[in-house]
């Protein structure tokens, strides 16, 4: 098996919100038994999306043997995706679908921010 970035998910620290779930747009992260998980490795292309938005800093990218990432399979996963699970820009509402989307910590929380929404974030 070939050494690369993988998501690791300390299950100490998860309290199963599950904010890691919809940044993982491969389907990699599922909440089991109220605890995230990666379900599938082949999945995880190790972009590290989810890594900000968990609010008890359980996720972590580590470099380990594990599977080769499967482009095609996440794909696939990616299509079956449930309805309802788009990430969306907190001030405005915008979808991932049209427009870029940045995961932003505000006060203490992970959200999502549009590009067009980002300035005003910035410049007030």
């Amino acid at each position: 098996m070939p050494k690369r970035k993988i998501v690791r998910i300390d299950e100490e620290k998860c309290n199963g919100c599950g904010l890691c779930v919809t940044p993982c747009a491969e389907g990699a992260i599922q909440i089991v038994d109220g605890k995230a998980r990666v379900l599938r490795e082949e999945l995880c292309d190790g972009a590290g999306f989810c890594l900000p938005l968990c609010p008890q800093g359980a996720l972590s990218l580590e470099e380990r043997e594990a599977p080769a990432f499967d482009a095609q399979a996440a794909a696939v996963a990616a299509a079956q995706r449930p309805a309802g699970t788009e990430i969306t820009c907190f001030k405005c509402g915008t979808g991932e679908q049209s427009s870029a989307l940045i995961p932003v910590r505000i006060k203490g929380e992970s959200l999502w921010v549009c590009t067009h929404c980002l300035p005003q974030l910035i410049h007030g």
